[in-house]
């Protein structure tokens, strides 16, 4: 082949990137049929039209952004020299911004409507971070902070300004924990609070804040310590601190932005405050509450939604390109190797959307009061073992679609895979690395018996599996008694256990996402029967992988015969 029809090719895949990234992920709307059924009617219009604005709008967006190496821009003076603490974004980010903000995402935080936010976030994430997810998060998690615990002044003054759909006047939110002395030790936290001496119920706060993400918020949540207040987390208060008042900053200063290996087009930074007019959001005293209970959860459900698309987009890379790179006479997609690589990208992310629109359904049931005590017991196992087993995987995801491009798939702006390589890896440590959550997960076990429950629930889940293979039900089940007996020998807190906690955790969370998968293959029993058969064997390749012990693809004959039909509509 000569270079010319070389390059041909390349240019054809380029052409043939989906224009609707709704339209070309047909499993989401699978997805929503079975976990909020008779809903996605309503909601189909508006994830049509954001999809189609994700690949028109945003994502161009970011790419100029990236290509150009065009990052927000720390401006702490104006022309004359007064301080402003601002921070300078390039035009496109606000472009890209308006059509985030637009599709009415931000207002979605509400009964009946966090599935919506959760499928339009999961089609934003297909361009990565891209400078707005990371602020959505954290602006839906302040939202959901106020609705849930902040008092009616709060809630008046600003609710309505973080739910706007209009990004000009919105208000973005952060949240700001991290200090420098402790990282993830959020308990050793030293920011001070001092009661304000002027304005009843008012606080001011001082100390520094070791990173800082949306360091352009209107608004953040920051974690301080009152005066007189005891040690470690008990002690702590959470509190909404406006970054202006009366138009002139309040009380911070922002020392540098940090300089990350991923997320490039959002503002991270380190900031000081001293002496910043604040007010607690909940009870005084319950402060490490509200910031795990409201802001970290909200984040680490929200963080899953944002691998899974991520990768998502990775498959979507992958598969396109197979179809269109010709090597040694044929389409790559053709060979062997190529297809069954394709297959386990495209089964690890159908598992991670699975498990995290489970999880979705209890942060519904639990936000609307119906939750029962296993369902609300699920919901804080699920939430910080889900994040930590769906980032790894998005970083094994895209790590394989790099490989499938060969060379290609390490140039910045051949594919956006290397922005999503090194935004997964920024997702992995977002919210607790994988060591705190693990450890957080274990505390839960010993302290609340939150095992009991689980296991009840992915029996309940297996039992309506019903019409999808028997044999694939029994694998899942023999796998759940092992890791079920292995975690519980796991549980005891200390240091002893923890490695051996950790192991089992990954297990069981696989153990979830195969009883989800097929539960959502039972959920086409009355459909499409080829989106079913495709569901099944989507399941079919994960259990082989990962629950069955001393599977060896070559001595299984139907091995090959899944992966083409789990490949589905992604094959070519």
């Amino acid at each position: 082949m000569d270079n010319e029809s070389g390059r041909e090719e390349l240019v054809r895949w380029k052409q043939a990137r989906p224009a609707n990234y709704y339209d070309a992920t047909p499993n989401l709307a699978r997805v929503l049929d079975v976990r909020a059924p008779g809903r996605r009617a309503g909601m189909e219009e508006r994830l049509r039209s954001f999809g189609a604005a994700v690949a028109a709008i945003v994502d161009p967006a970011v790419d100029i952004v990236e290509r150009h190496r065009e990052l927000p821009a720390y401006r702490p003076f104006d022309g004359v020299g007064t301080p402003i603490e601002s921070i300078e974004f390039h035009p496109a980010h606000i472009e890209a911004g308006r059509a985030v903000w637009g599709s009415g995402i931000a207002d979605d935080d509400k009964p009946g409507g966090l599935f919506a936010q959760a499928a339009l976030f999961y089609l934003l994430s297909h361009v990565g971070e891209g400078g707005h997810a990371c602020p959505l998060v954290c602006t839906v998690g302040m939202a959901r902070a106020l609705r849930h615990r902040g008092s009616t002044d709060l809630v008046e003054k600003h609710l309505a300004g973080l739910v706007s759909s209009d990004y000009d006047t919105a208000v973005r939110g952060s949240q700001f924990l991290t200090e420098v002395q402790g990282g993830s030790d959020v308990g050793s936290n030293a920011a001070e609070a001092v009661a304000d001496s002027d304005e009843a119920g008012a606080w001011r706060i001082s100390g520094e804040k070791w990173f800082c993400s949306v360091a352009d918020a209107g608004l953040f949540a920051v974690t301080a310590r009152p005066v007189g207040a005891g040690p470690g987390t008990k002690g702590l208060g959470c509190f909404l601190v406006p970054r202006t008042i009366a138009g002139v900053p309040n009380g911070f200063r922002i020392r540098r932005l940090k300089d990350k290996l991923g997320t490039r087009g959002l503002a991270s930074a380190e900031i000081d405050f001293d002496n910043a007019l604040a007010w607690p959001i909940g009870e005084i005293d319950e402060g490490f509450k509200v910031a795990v209970g409201e802001l970290l959860n909200t984040s680490r459900w929200l963080n899953a939604i944002g691998s899974t698309g991520l990768m998502r987009r990775a498959v979507i890379e992958a598969s396109s390109f197979a179809r269109h790179r010709t090597a040694f006479g044929r389409p790559i997609g053709s060979f062997p190797l190529v297809r069954e690589q394709l297959a386990l990208m495209k089964v690890e992310e159908q598992a991670a959307l699975a498990s995290t629109m489970l999880l979705t359904r209890l942060v519904e049931a639990v936000d609307t009061g119906v939750a029962s005590d296993a369902e609300r017991a699920s919901h804080r196992f699920l939430v910080n073992a889900n994040k930590y087993v769906t980032s790894i995987a998005a970083s094994d995801v895209v790590h394989g679609a790099i490989e499938a491009l060969g060379g290609n798939g390490t140039i910045e702006d051949f594919s956006p895979l290397p922005r999503l390589y090194r935004d997964a890896i920024v997702y992995e440590s977002w919210e607790g690395t994988h060591n705190v959550l693990c450890a957080q997960v274990q505390r839960d076990c010993a302290r609340l018996e939150l095992l009991d429950p689980v296991v009840e629930s992915i029996h309940a889940e297996l039992a309506r599996a019903g019409h999808v293979s028997g044999d694939d039900v029994k694998v899942v089940l023999a796998a759940l008694d092992r890791v079920e007996q292995r975690l519980r020998r796991s549980i005891p807190a200390g240091e002893p256990a923890a490695a051996d906690f950790r192991r089992q955790l990954g297990s069981i969370v696989r153990v979830i996402q195969a009883a989800a998968l097929l539960g959502e293959a039972d959920g086409e029993a009355d459909g499409d029967g080829a989106m079913r058969e495709e569901k099944a064997a989507v399941a079919g390749v994960f259990i082989r992988r990962h629950l069955l012990p001393g599977h060896e693809p070559e001595d299984d004959d139907s091995w090959s015969s899944l992966v083409e039909a789990a490949l589905a509509g992604d094959a070519g």
